[in-house]
């Protein structure tokens, strides 16, 4: 999945955003693209539990960006 994500801008980010997701799953594979603002996790399709862990980092999931999976 792939997920647009507001309030990224640094590597402290990236990494925050990885540690909360594989938190939730410690074997997704995870790419933080800080310049398109997109997140992308592979090895769960769980959303709805990335989407909460990303935001309980402090980080805003604005939509599924072009090219993920469909909502689940």
């Amino acid at each position: 999945m792939k997920l647009r994500v507001k309030g990224m801008s640094c590597g402290h980010c990236a990494k925050a955003i990885r540690e909360a997701i594989r938190a939730v799953c410690a074997e997704a594979r995870v790419e933080v693209d800080l310049e398109a603002g997109t997140v992308t996790v592979e090895g769960t399709d769980d959303r709805a539990a990335i989407t909460e862990a990303i935001e309980e980092a402090g980080y805003e999931v604005q939509e599924e960006a072009l090219g993920g999976a469909p909502p689940a």
